[in-house]
């Protein structure tokens, strides 16, 4: 295993070959020799960008290609390869969307409010039913003495004014 994240986490490049001549030009002396005795190989700084470059794969392509038996459009693939499971069927859903999380989790997530707690013993507490109905979500909160509506948003900020800041408090990267 380190053997193969060592080989994955090499560099395109070994560092241990690659030098700087006289004249600012990038030497990489090769591992093993030419048949035709060149050692090292010389290019410019921007040169060897450009060969780097070209090591990037382009975005969005598979790396993996398959050939012969394995190959997308190969006539006899679907004896070679496994048919997919078939999918288990898709359980009706509601027009909305289910969350993972419970409403009490997401409760405790956002709000930090623990509705599985008692606040009296510190006890686990159950959760035996859940209101939905807009109607009777009312009249409880009425009958409680709480407001029923909700809270009227505020509105919305105006972009920071010049004379809170002061530009001189930047510093001046042009002059850099």
């Amino acid at each position: 295993m380190e053997k193969l994240c060592r080989y994955i986490a090499r560099p395109a490049v070994s560092l241990d070959r690659l030098s700087l001549n006289q004249r600012g030009q990038v030497a990489y002396t090769l591992k093993k020799p030419y048949s035709d005795g060149t050692t090292h190989i010389v290019m410019t700084q921007l040169e060897l960008l450009e060969r780097l470059a070209a090591l990037v794969p382009r975005p969005r392509v598979h790396l993996t290609r398959f050939a012969g038996v394995f190959a997308p459009h190969f006539k006899h693939r679907a004896l070679v390869v496994p048919k997919p499971k078939a999918p288990p069927p898709e359980p009706q859903l509601e027009d909305h969307k289910k969350s993972k999380l419970t409403w009490a989790r997401l409760l405790k997530r956002v709000f930090d409010i623990d509705v599985e707690t008692c606040s009296r013993c510190g006890g686990k507490m159950k959760i035996i039913a859940s209101i939905e109905d807009p109607r009777v979500i009312k009249k409880i909160l009425s009958h409680l003495g709480l407001p029923s509506k909700p809270p009227m948003p505020w509105p919305a900020r105006g972009s920071p004014s010049t004379e809170d800041f002061d530009i001189q408090q930047f510093p001046d990267f042009d002059s850099v």
